[in-house]
């Protein structure tokens, strides 16, 4: 049985490139992207239009995987043309590059310690931090990690948590791409209503970041916060045990891996980031160790069990509600 580091070096084999096929899926889920919007410009019928904004926001999600990927250099880290073209989708998902890869990668450098846990995710109290907190701090993080916060992804999540929040924290000067970000979708989405009207605008804009903003928000939270995750403190922290314990494989349809990239892989993702996302099923087919992991799914019974959970209790090793 592989653990600890040796499990690490097993998985190295696989962090590896393979460049036509990274541009294939990139430009493959790009031209479906482009072709849905532009379908559900063209057609008449307003039950199609609405189908195809709703694959349009499923579409944004897979690309957002395959970007995300980039970032950790999993795929086409050497591409000039890729750095172009992930750059401009920073901005069009409100998730810019710079602001983006930081925080992610503090996340996977530090994922489940208590101390730090919310950079980069959702935030994590303790039972005692939370009945220690005031009634606002209580609030607002119970506002963080409510449902309806998640559903509106596209707003809290991105404009607000990937753009905003660092711009007021951080500056002008270290955040000018969220401003460019923030711009460019004044005038993207202002030049379609300009030109065309807001019903186009319903179903090319908002209905689609609606979409791909909720589901990107609830993976970000499902990742992390499951029944039966674990958190540590600082001092007791690994992180094979993080990526084993404390990130979960999400157990769904051929159709979502493919949606989301297979960042449902994602106790493998977490133990290896530069493996790229269409080597991940092979890593876990052919590393036993990965399939015995904690799981969740995409069915009702386990989305409502996930967005109950609040707080760590340390006594009894649980996320529990309040």
């Amino acid at each position: 049985m592989l653990d600890g580091k040796a499990l690490i070096l097993a998985t190295k084999k696989y962090a590896h490139d393979n460049v036509s096929k990274s541009w294939y899926y990139t430009l493959s889920t790009l031209i479906f992207l482009i072709s849905s919007l532009t379908l559900t410009i063209l057609v008449p019928w307003l039950l199609l239009k609405f189908v195809l904004s709703i694959f349009s926001g499923l579409l944004i999600v897979r690309l957002f995987v395959i970007y995300h990927d980039y970032l950790h250099k999993a795929i086409l880290h050497k591409s000039k043309i890729a750095e172009l073209f992930f750059t401009i989708y920073g901005w069009y998902t409100l998730a810019p590059k710079r602001i983006w890869a930081n925080s992610h990668n503090y996340h996977h450098k530090h994922n489940s310690k208590l101390s730090t846990a919310s950079i980069g995710s959702y935030p994590i109290y303790t039972l005692h931090q939370f009945k220690n907190s005031s009634k606002k701090k209580q609030q607002t993080y119970l506002f963080i990690r409510h449902p309806l916060t998640i559903i509106f992804g596209v707003i809290f999540a991105f404009l607000f948590g990937m753009c905003i929040r660092p711009l007021l924290k951080k500056g002008i000067y270290q955040c000018f791409d969220n401003i460019i970000a923030m711009l460019f979708h004044v005038f993207y989405q202002g030049s379609v209503i300009y030109f065309f009207n807001i019903q186009t605008w319903l179903f090319i804009c908002f209905i689609p970041h609606f979409i791909s903003g909720a589901i990107g928000a609830y993976l970000f939270y499902v990742q992390h916060n499951f029944p039966g995750v674990l958190f540590d403190t600082n001092e007791n922290w690994v992180y094979e045990k993080a990526a084993m314990e404390s990130t979960c494989y999400m157990n769904t349809t051929p159709f979502w891996h493919w949606v989301t990239g297979n960042i449902g892989y994602h106790h493998i993702h977490h133990m290896n980031a530069r493996i790229p996302f269409y080597k991940l099923p092979t890593v876990m087919n052919e590393i036993k160790e990965f399939q015995n992991v904690k799981q969740t799914t995409l069915k009702l019974k386990d989305i409502t069990a996930a967005l109950k959970l609040k707080v760590w209790d340390p006594d009894i090793q649980k996320m529990i509600p309040v």
